[in-house]
């Protein structure tokens, strides 16, 4: 008795029992396979199983990046210590080449974050821009 008092696709997904008549099965599969090629074309590295790497999440970019900083500030910091020992240049050379690590660090953060091209790739065009100004 509750059944027939129930509005019409209570509980269902989409319209309920309506369908519409313009969307065929053979339609939509065509157009399946048109993204399917369009991503084909796009990402082929990625649909012919090359790229086996797996895609990296928010917890392990953060921290590549953070460890990319922190090596360059430490390096520096430490090479800057060993020539401060040796020619007896404290707090000089220390100073000079933790600012420099800082530099470095902040450099290896944008190259993996893809924001500065490669050592070697400069002078290279992107797409995104018009050079044309």
């Amino acid at each position: 008795m509750a059944e027939k008092n129930r509005p019409d696709g209570t509980g269902e997904t989409g319209r309920g029992k309506q369908h519409d008549p313009e969307i065929r099965d053979d339609d939509l599969e065509r157009r399946r396979r048109e993204l399917g090629a369009s991503l084909a074309t796009r990402l082929p590295n990625r649909l012919e199983g090359k790229d086996d790497a797996r895609p990296v999440t928010g917890y392990g970019q953060a921290i590549k990046l953070s460890s990319e900083f922190i090596a360059g500030v430490v390096v520096g910091a430490g090479i800057g210590w060993i020539i401060d020992r040796m020619a007896g240049t404290s707090p000089w050379g220390l100073i000079v080449f933790l600012l420099l690590g800082f530099g470095a660090g902040v450099l290896n953060v944008m190259r993996s974050a893809g924001v500065v091209a490669e050592f070697g790739q400069g002078n290279k065009s992107r797409p995104d821009r018009d050079n044309s100004k």
